[in-house]
């Protein structure tokens, strides 16, 4: 059984490693669909499904995950920067400000034909604060390009990033950008065969 991370994304990469789990990577080329009437748990799901969807057919005898993350403010969804104004402009928002990031993880098994036999979606909610944010310290972090290809942009993982951070309530690993714990718990619940073979528990 090969194990597939469906996902263009270092940092999540990183922590599967970090759980000594070994993978190859195929991430999902396709755009995505954004329905933004779904709650905020539902459409980051429906991002991961997507993702891991579109790859199925290339990985028989595999298990797929496949990840999303937003980042809501005051029901509000902030995505990738579009440029460094856009990024200074969402910090400037964030500072001083609680904003919640959603991860949405999509688990499939295919069979020898590369057709989906079993899947499991589910989503994580971390709140995170912002201390208050000078216009000069969000500019001199703009300027080292981190926030340009993060949802919200900014990495708490970040060497200047994590500074911003005042508070946390939830799983630090879901604001990096793969919730590990759930992860395991819902691999554990839904997929005990794999689950055995992953972390080799009999």
């Amino acid at each position: 059984m090969k194990i597939v991370l469906a996902s263009a994304s270092p940092r999540r990469a990183q922590l599967l490693k970090q759980i000594n789990l070994e993978f190859t990577v195929s991430p999902s080329d396709i755009e995505e669909v954004m329905d933004e009437n779904l709650s905020p748990e539902r459409l980051v799901e429906s991002l991961a499904q997507q993702k891991g969807e579109s790859v199925l057919s290339m990985h028989p005898d595999s298990f797929i995950i496949a990840a999303d993350t937003i980042v809501t403010i005051k029901g509000r969804y902030l995505g990738k920067p579009i440029d460094e104004n856009d990024a200074e402009a969402m910090l400037q928002n964030l500072s001083t400000q609680t904003h919640e990031v959603y991860s949405g993880v999509y688990l499939a098994l295919t069979n020898e034909k590369g057709i989906k036999v079993s899947s499991y979606t589910f989503s994580e909610e971390t709140k995170v604060t912002f201390g208050a944010l000078e216009r000069s310290e969000i500019r001199k972090y703009v300027e080292t390009g981190s926030p340009m290809d993060k949802a919200g942009s900014y990495g708490i993982q970040d060497d200047f990033g994590a500074v911003f951070v005042k508070q946390i309530e939830g799983d630090y690993n879901n604001v990096v950008g793969f919730p590990l714990y759930a992860f395991y718990q819902q691999v554990k619940d839904h997929f005990p065969k794999i689950f055995s073979q992953l972390f080799n528990h009999s």
